[in-house]
């Protein structure tokens, strides 16, 4: 009876022990390790790497086990990993094989599509089988939440500048004019049939205009340089450039003085033989021969050598007495000046009264003069009444849209801007700000990879790197310039000193100042502060309450 009853039993725990082996064990996410934990926005992205292991004896050897992650957000939205399938050591396939007795590790990555959210949970499901048939395992979630920092270059963008097409407007513009006058051959003179050449009556003319318009003209200096032909000795050369220049220097005091200009300096040199002047007046000539006298320009270095040679060139040296020596017997008398335009207050009171009399560097400068954005925007539409066929005030309207957040109305100037000129740097450069604001990375990129030599264009740079995730590359271009891209680009550099700084001195601060003050203030510990600007931000944009009450980043500071 008692054998009985344990042949009964035995039979039992033989049915128990083949039904536990025909099952696969639920995993546990000790079995699983996610990097980076919690999970962190990449260019758009959330990547996942996640390293996981079969324990000892789990893996069938006729199992096959396929795992599929899947990021699930709060709101209901899925993104969805790949598969990855792994199978047992009878299995025909060219999946990964797991051995029974001993398990395995394995790395799984993914990159999931970040959909606004940052409260998300990342599990993986299990679809298995032993054979042909089916197995159950429970899904197992392995990691929490979002770190979505790197995504608030979207918010940073919204004050971000873009490029505005520069005036070059100066108020000072340095001036010269210069006047000459010839000598006979071995004379020093200076003859009246030379002073009454129309150079040297304009350089009068000029003097006395200045005088009478000091207001508008103001002299600098004026250059006396006087010069020998490089034929002859040098001793004789030495004196009559000498001469000539003392002559000159005279003349033009006498001028000065009548001008009642008398005390400006007058800088006053010479060259005895000329030699540099002859090169180039042969170099510009038809001589003949002047390959040859060039030649021996370079090739001797000694003035009476040179001399002698280009005199052994016969048929030459009647050509270079009659045509080119005789231009090197001279002085030049050159008047440097500043011509002194509208100051800024005379540049606006014109434009109250008749904008049409300013020119269009003018306007556009005038344009800079104020910080009313309506102001602002009214002088760059006058501009391109005024001027229509000038492209910038086009362009910069533009940049206005864009501060506004009106990327419709930004384009349409771009094209207005470039139906007027196709090759405006700044166009490409805010064509391409638009398509980052729109989200289209690649084709921002496109835009201003044509906008070389764009103002601005390295703030530009800045924050289509930020945008793209190379934060190194981002904090370099925005050297010196203080915004809430250039904070969020040191933040994710994690320097966070050089962060601080920069969102101190913003010009304007916005909420998004504030926010990236309190993300700032967290990672560095000081939760007490980061509260403060968090009231700050949420104060200026209240949607702000709501983003960081699943902002990993302010999980103390937002409870």
């Amino acid at each position: 009876m008692q054998k009985k009853h344990l042949i009964v039993l035995s039979a039992a725990a033989m049915v128990l022990l083949a039904t536990s082996c025909s099952k696969l064990k639920p995993l546990s996410a000790d079995n699983f390790n996610v990097v980076p934990s919690p999970l962190e926005t990449q260019q758009g992205i959330v990547p996942a790497t996640i390293n996981g292991m079969f324990p000892e004896k789990y893996m069938k050897k006729k199992a096959v086990v396929t795992i599929t992650p899947e990021l699930r957000y709060a709101d209901g939205q899925v993104a969805q990993g790949p598969a990855v399938r792994f199978q047992g050591e009878k299995v025909m396939g060219n999946d990964q094989v797991i051995s029974y007795l001993v398990g395995g590790r394995y790395t799984m990555k993914s990159n999931f599509a970040y959909l606004n959210c940052n409260k998300a949970d990342l599990y993986l499901k299990f679809f298995a089988r032993i054979g042909a048939k089916p197995m159950y395992i429970p899904e197992v979630k392995v990691a929490e939440g979002i770190v979505a920092t790197s995504e608030l270059y979207k918010n940073t963008l919204k004050s971000a500048q873009a490029a505005i097409a520069p005036d070059v407007f100066q108020r000072i513009n340095a001036q010269k004019q210069e006047a000459s006058v010839k000598f006979l051959i071995q004379q020093a003179n200076l003859r009246k049939s030379e002073l009454k050449n129309n150079s040297v009556q304009e350089f009068v003319r000029l003097l006395q205009q200045i005088n009478n318009d000091r207001e508008n003209l103001n002299l600098k200096d004026v250059e006396v340089s006087a010069y020998a032909s490089p034929d002859g000795g040098f001793d004789l050369n030495d004196k009559l450039a000498a001469q000539r220049q003392y002559n000159t220097q005279q003349y033009v005091q006498q001028q000065l003085k009548n001008a009642k200009l008398g005390d400006a300096a007058v800088d006053a040199k010479y060259t005895a033989e000329d030699w540099d002047g002859f090169q180039e007046l042969v170099k510009a000539s038809d001589i003949q021969d002047k390959d040859v006298i060039l030649r021996v320009l370079s090739m001797y270095k000694d003035p009476q050598e040179r001399e002698q040679q280009i005199k052994n060139i016969s048929s030459a040296f009647r050509e270079l007495a009659d045509g080119i020596l005789p231009q090197l017997r001279r002085s030049r008398m050159i008047i440097n000046y500043e011509t002194v335009g509208r100051s800024d207050s005379q540049i606006q009171e014109q434009y109250r009264q008749d904008p049409g009399k300013l020119t269009v560097e003018e306007l556009l400068y005038a344009a800079t003069l104020t910080e009313n954005a309506a102001q602002k925007e009214k002088i760059y539409t006058t501009t391109t009444e005024v001027y229509p066929s000038d492209a910038r005030a086009f362009n910069n309207l533009a940049t206005m849209a864009f501060a506004e957040g009106n990327m419709l109305k930004a384009q349409q100037w771009i094209e207005k801007a470039q139906k007027v000129s196709a090759n405006l740097p700044e166009a490409y450069a805010n064509l391409g700000m638009i398509a980052l604001a729109n989200g289209n990375l690649d084709t921002a990129q496109d835009y201003i990879a044509k906008a070389t030599g764009a103002n601005g264009l390295a703030e530009v740079l800045g924050n289509l790197h930020l945008a793209q995730g190379n934060y190194v590359q981002a904090e370099q271009d925005f050297e010196n310039v203080y915004s809430n891209s250039a904070a969020l680009a040191q933040i994710m550099n994690k320097n966070y000193a050089s962060a601080a700084v920069t969102l101190k001195y913003i010009k304007y601060p916005d909420a998004t100042t504030d926010y990236l003050k309190a993300i700032l203030s967290a990672r560095m510990g000081n939760i007490a502060d980061a509260a403060e600007s968090l009231r700050a931000a949420v104060a200026k944009d209240p949607s702000y309450a709501k983003y960081a009450a699943t902002d990993l980043e302010l999980a103390k500071v937002a409870k």
